[in-house]
This record gives structure tokens, sequence and C-alpha cells, in this order.
């Protein structure tokens, strides 16, 4: 549980980025009602300041496009987003409420090859983009955090730069060729 405070400070100053592993029921469709933001809202739902948890972290590598909402990150309504199988793999796990957030912030790229090569080429902006998760881990009231890796290259950062400091686990990326029942399975083999 989190205060309302510190609910609505995350969602002012890191809403562009994060978000929490909530999400609205689907109707018919399994991507039904993913970006329906109404279950992050306090007014709609006060019961989310008892869901989410800011000890679990879950970690991709960057936004492929600008988050126009707060807290809209991860719960893309786009057909062609997968934002779908997160819900469906870690809804009734452990990792429900978890926070959600990229390593690498305010960098918008599609390809997360292209992400890697520059961030190769730029050892000073992973470095300043660990400071700034750091920072946000404290901002979020994280005070013993798992996190979890969506992806081999966002596992390969923070293992890097963090391995010594936190627990990091990996599950595999959620655009990742693969049905949701299979990606659950993968889920719900995590150890905590």
């Amino acid at each position: 549980m989190i205060s309302l405070e510190r609910y609505n400070f995350i969602k002012q100053h890191y809403g562009h980025c994060g978000s929490w592993a909530v999400w609205a029921n689907e109707d018919n469709k399994p991507k039904d009602n993913v970006g329906d933001l109404s279950v992050l809202d306090t007014t709609i739902n006060p019961k989310i300041l008892n869901q989410v948890n800011p000890d679990i972290i879950l970690v991709a590598l960057n936004i492929s496009r600008k988050i126009k909402k707060p807290l809209a990150n991860f719960h893309d309504p786009k057909p062609t987003a997968n934002d779908y199988k997160i819900r469906y793999a870690f809804r009734n796990t452990p990792f429900e409420g978890a926070y959600m957030t990229d390593i690498i912030k305010d960098h918008v790229q599609i390809s997360s090859g292209r992400m890697m090569t520059y961030i190769k080429q730029n050892p000073a902006f992973e470095r300043k983009n660990i400071k700034s998760f750091r920072e946000e881990l404290l901002a979020i009231g994280s005070t013993n955090p798992t996190i979890i890796a969506f992806g081999e290259d966002t596992h390969k950062i923070l293992r890097r730069n963090l391995s010594d400091e936190f627990e990091i686990l990996k599950v595999t990326h959620f655009s990742h060729f693969m049905n949701k029942e299979n990606y659950r399975e993968e889920v719900l083999q995590i150890k905590v």
C-alpha cells in the first residue's frame, strides 16, 4: 500500500514512463479494455492504493512512442500492441500491482537493436539513465525491490549496473512471438 500523496506524486512525475501492473478486465477479446486507465484513477478506484506494490519492479527497455496520458505506458490499446499479454500473464500472481517502467527514459525508439547500439556508443547515456532509475526507485518508495526485466537487452543493462544492489530476474519480452498462455506459464515460474 502507498499513500494517496505518493501515488499522485508518482503519477505526476513518472506517469510519462511508469505505470502499475493493474488493468481493467477484458470483455470478449483478449485485448479489450487494456487501455482503460480508470482502474488507475483513485477517484474511481480508491482500492488502487492497496493494489500497487513498489517493491516489485517490471522494467522494459524504452518507449516505442510518446506516452500521451499519465500511467498509460504498458496499457496500450492499439490493436498491434502486446500489452494485453502482460495483463494476462501477471494477473492473480504475486507480481500483480507491480510498478512498471523503462530503464531508458524519454528516448523513443522502436528498434531494440538500434537502442542497444546507441547505448553502446554512448556509455554516459546509460549511466545517466541508471542514475535516473535509482532516483525513481526512491521516489516511488521502493525499499527492497525485486526487479524483473522484460527481455534480454533490459536484463543486460540492469545486471551490468545494478546486480550488486538488487535481485534482478528476467522474463521474455511481451512483444516476443509467444502466445499469452505460454507467457503466463513463464511468469508463473519466476521465484521471488
